[in-house]
């Protein structure tokens, strides 16, 4: 299975499993912003256009059920 959102290691670094410095979280959580900002939102838009049933289902994953 691939990954959604996060590498494995944006993963140990979000929940502090890694003893790596604060630096190396604050600059993951830098790289997670601009894809939340970058790539996500438009592949939402695209979904949301064009495949509404797929759409919807991220939408209940992310924001859950209306």
């Amino acid at each position: 299975m691939g990954r959604a959102l996060l590498t494995d290691r944006e993963r140990e670094l979000i929940e502090g499993e890694s003893e790596s410095d604060d630096d190396l979280r604050y600059q993951a959580i830098s790289r997670i912003r601009r894809k939340i900002e970058g790539e996500m939102t438009t592949d939402v838009e695209i979904l949301r256009e064009h495949h509404p049933d797929l759409y919807e289902e991220l939408r209940e994953v992310v924001c859950g059920p209306e």
